[in-house]
């Protein structure tokens, strides 16, 4: 057979015959998708584990309406001190927003991921001097560490903006603390890790509310809520958490910076108060059976200095317009602190008195 037989009888068989090889172009069309698809859902993956993507809170992914849903809690409730149907899950499970342990510290000229204005929970003891940014507390909420042989619990929540420093020598030994997942009236629930039942402790209320330790207290350690360039100044040899925590985390995002932006909350609270704003920002003190908050918004550069008497104790309070804290600078034994929200002071202590 010639050349030309071979060719005829070729286009002969495949007459009528459909094409089935993918065109050029479809080709190359799936073929970018394909390797789009491997670039970009790693990288999603990437950004979403190290809170680049979005702005979200890890609260705030947890809506049902205008407040966040209640879930079954993991933890025993049996004899909660508490309404138990205001208990309810912040979105992050137990652990979910993970608590620092011994913590990696640094000198103040190492850290450079600060800036003064940033703000930090300060806490002094003995001959140390030691600053926890919200910037990190913000992911963890909170960190048992050791300051001067003391054992503490540095604890934030953010939705209450509330910092409080706890001893953790307890009459059943040192304890470890843990965030269990769990709120109530909008505030941080610890849980104990070193306790067999998990007891939960509320940390406005310094109190378990459930568990083997119901209705015990913690020791409340002084504590201050001011700027990194006001606690450097004052603490030139302070350390600092390291933002080599372990975990991956950006901490240079604000997560919470529109919820602080709005008067309204995330989750409800009872009671409720007006007599101030919801989120303006106080000094909660306690002397006895007696509580008195202290609003920022009383002080003035003209009126920084603030001396009271709390259940036949003296205190004083003072006012940093340049960095707009209040501390307390001197204080009688018996009186304690904390830093909060309003709206979430009052929910805990409606017994509190206002100073005008």
């Amino acid at each position: 057979m010639s050349h030309k037989n071979v060719d005829d009888a070729v286009k002969e068989s495949t007459a009528g015959q459909v094409d089935k090889r993918p065109s050029f172009s479809l080709w190359r069309v799936t073929s970018v998708v394909g390797l789009a698809m491997l670039v970009v859902v790693p990288t999603l993956f990437w950004l979403e584990r190290n809170g680049l993507l979005g702005t979200e809170n890890p609260h705030s992914a947890h809506a049902q309406g205008g407040f966040r849903r209640r879930e079954v809690s993991p933890f025993d409730l049996s004899n909660v001190t508490v309404p138990k149907e205001e208990i309810r899950s912040g979105g992050p499970a137990k652990d979910g927003i993970p608590a620092l342990s011994q913590p990696r510290t640094i000198d103040a000229k190492s850290a450079n991921y600060l800036t003064p204005e940033d703000r930090v929970i300060g806490v002094a003891m003995g001959d140390e001097a030691r600053a926890y940014p919200i910037r990190i507390l913000n992911y963890h909420e909170i960190v048992n560490d050791e300051l001067s042989g003391q054992p503490i619990a540095v604890t934030y929540c953010p939705l209450c903006d509330s910092a409080a420093v706890f001893d953790r020598n307890t009459p059943r030994g040192e304890r470890e603390f843990g965030v269990s997942g769990l709120l109530y009236n909008s505030n941080v629930l610890m849980y104990d890790r070193d306790d067999q039942a998990e007891s939960l402790w509320s940390q406005l209320k310094n109190e378990a509310i459930a568990g083997e330790q119901v209705r015990n207290r913690l020791k409340l350690l002084p504590v201050e809520l001011t700027t990194w360039g006001d606690w450097q100044s004052r603490y030139p040899a302070t350390t600092v958490l390291s933002p080599d925590t372990g975990h991956r985390r950006n901490y240079s995002r604000s997560p919470y910076a529109s919820y602080f932006a709005t008067p309204s909350l995330m989750f409800p609270v009872q009671p409720t108060s007006d007599q101030l704003p919801a989120k303006e920002k106080i000094l909660g003190v306690r002397a006895g059976d007696k509580v008195r908050a202290y609003p920022r918004s009383i002080f003035s550069e003209q009126r920084r200095r603030v001396e009271d008497q709390l259940d036949g104790k003296h205190l004083v309070v003072e006012f940093d317009p340049a960095t707009e804290s209040l501390r307390v600078v001197e204080a009688d034994e018996g009186v304690t602190w904390m830093y909060s929200l309003w709206f979430s002071w009052y929910a805990m202590h409606p017994e509190t008195e206002v100073f005008e």
